[in-house]
């Protein structure tokens, strides 16, 4: 099994991730609200191919849209795997130790889907503050989970 070393930096990693996770999910949500609330009226006044579109954001650029998407859907699941997590770690017994090296995989995973639509974005660019403090928060969160995933995956074969 794995030392007290080992847990207390998973625990750690599992806290810093939830509080990472819960603004990226707040964030997310807002800007998902804004562009569900203003799509309407903006769309209104273009081309045909884009009032049809149904991820269309009145902000940011043409990744807006699914980046968005994704981060809420990293950002909730992040939420609920770093919680479970801290159940998890805080037993260190093998069963619960590979549920969470499970979850926390799959949770990374999506946070890396939503770091690569982040990265396109960025490289598109005419996003504002809001967008590029998601941005940068994705980014942040996708390297915690790696570790924290890591120190998990490193607790269950140790």
């Amino acid at each position: 099994m794995a030392t007290g070393g080992q847990k207390s930096v998973a625990s750690i990693l599992l806290v810093l991730n939830l509080v990472l996770y819960f603004i990226v999910t707040a964030i997310a949500s807002w800007a998902m609200n804004h562009g569900i609330q203003r799509s309407r009226e903006t769309a209104s006044n273009l081309s045909p191919p884009v009032q049809l579109f149904p991820i269309y954001f009145p902000m940011g650029n043409a990744a807006t849209g699914v980046f968005i998407l994704f981060s809420l859907i990293a950002g909730v699941v992040g939420f609920t795997t770093s919680l479970t997590g801290l159940q998890n770690v805080s037993s260190w017994r093998v069963p619960s130790l590979y549920a969470a090296a499970t979850s926390s995989l799959t949770s990374w995973a999506l946070t890396l889907l939503a770091m690569g639509l982040a990265c396109k974005e960025i490289e598109l660019g005419w996003t504002d503050s809001n967008l590029r403090t998601l941005e940068i928060i994705t980014i942040v969160v996708s390297g915690t989970q790696m570790l924290c995933t890591g120190v998990i995956h490193a607790g269950v074969s140790g």
